[in-house]
């Protein structure tokens, strides 16, 4: 679980529309592991708290104000929905990603049935992390992107009016191959598993079909690459890829 693989400042920077950093509050009985995350967010460009037990959470909360909550399961004091609980009564609409070891389908509804927004089992991928907070924020409305589009090659997607263009060229999309040619795209030259897909574009596992993200990287595929050189390749075995074309 190291940061070293992973490039955040490839993400699109996320500020609030004065300027001002995504604030995020880390909520971890371990140490090591909340300034992990801590870490990562703040090379996203974030202004991070950590607190390790609930009460201080709720402290910590009511002085931050944050954006986000990276919030354990289990802490001391009173355990992770009670502290959602309570920081939801201040901050109603505050976004949170649950972080738990405990893994059953089960335990996962209970996180998202307590209010939980996201779900992630330890031990976790801070790349998987750290891409969840993204989508968790942006999907929250508080802030403004600094990049209107994103370019890879001759490839252009508009953020602003959900357009692509490829060479000059129009290409209309559906709402969810749009997310996914922008997943794709944030994430280029790097290759995507199907569950990272599914856990991105689609928000949780899909039931564990797979199928869905083959037959919409085919829909992609008939609109980005047809009658060009080819941009989405397949990688046997690990999942795809969106490059420049050669």
């Amino acid at each position: 679980m190291t940061p070293e693989n992973f490039a955040p400042h490839q993400l699109p920077r996320l500020t609030h529309p004065d300027g001002s950093p995504v604030r995020a509050l880390v909520v971890d009985d371990e140490p090591s592991l909340a300034e992990l995350v801590s870490m990562g967010s703040r090379m996203m460009g974030w202004e991070t708290r950590i607190a390790h037990d609930g009460p201080d959470a709720v402290a910590a909360a009511r002085e931050f104000t944050p954006d986000v909550l990276i919030l354990d399961w289990m802490l001391p004091g009173f355990d992770g929905p009670e502290v959602l609980s309570k920081i939801r009564a201040f901050l109603p609409d505050v976004p949170v990603l649950f972080l738990t070891a405990k893994d059953s389908t089960e335990n996962k509804i209970e996180g998202l049935a307590s209010g939980g927004d996201d779900y992630v089992t330890k031990p976790f991928s801070l790349e998987e992390v750290l891409l969840r907070l993204h989508r968790l924020v942006e999907r929250s409305g508080v802030t403004a992107s600094d990049a209107a589009e994103i370019v890879v090659g001759d490839l252009v997607l508009d953020l602003d009016l959900r357009e692509a263009r490829r060479g000059g060229e129009s290409i209309t999309l559906t709402a969810t191959e749009f997310d996914l040619l922008r997943f794709l795209m944030e994430n280029a030259r790097r290759v995507m598993s199907k569950g990272q897909i599914l856990t991105n574009v689609w928000e949780y596992d899909f039931g564990g079909q797979a199928n869905i993200v083959e037959l919409y990287i085919s829909y992609l595929r008939k609109k980005i690459d047809a009658g060009r050189e080819p941009m989405i390749h397949t990688v046997r075995g690990a999942g795809y890829v969106l490059k420049p074309a050669a």
